[in-house]
């Protein structure tokens, strides 16, 4: 819930419970009073488990994108070094990330 559906469904509950003579009999007016409370026992936990996954992706975003440019020299050097078939093989399995597919151009 964002924070106009919290002010909303707070609200609700402080009419419900100053006026629960209109709600049907069958309104458990307790179970909305635990679900509020519970939602707003865990909200503060949300936020910090949200900051933490947005600081979590920033970071692998960051350390992905340094070990992939880290890569890339690797690479470059190993194709410039031109040493040994066991490193020509390595270097053509690296290069296979750079592969482009073939489009089937069709005849008309």
């Amino acid at each position: 819930m964002g924070d106009k559906s919290r002010a909303f469904v707070s609200i609700a509950l402080e009419v419900a419970t100053q006026n629960p003579e209109f709600l049907p009999r069958s309104f458990d007016l307790e179970e909305m009073r635990k679900d509020v409370q519970l939602f707003e026992a865990l909200y503060p936990l949300l936020l910090s488990l949200m900051q933490l996954q947005d600081l979590l992706d920033d970071t692998a975003l960051t350390v992905g994108s340094e070990a992939y440019a880290a890569a890339l020299q690797v690479y470059n050097y190993a194709k410039a070094s031109g040493q040994g078939t066991g490193l020509n093989s390595m270097v053509e399995e690296m290069g296979q990330r750079f592969a482009r597919r073939n489009r089937k151009i069709k005849s008309q």
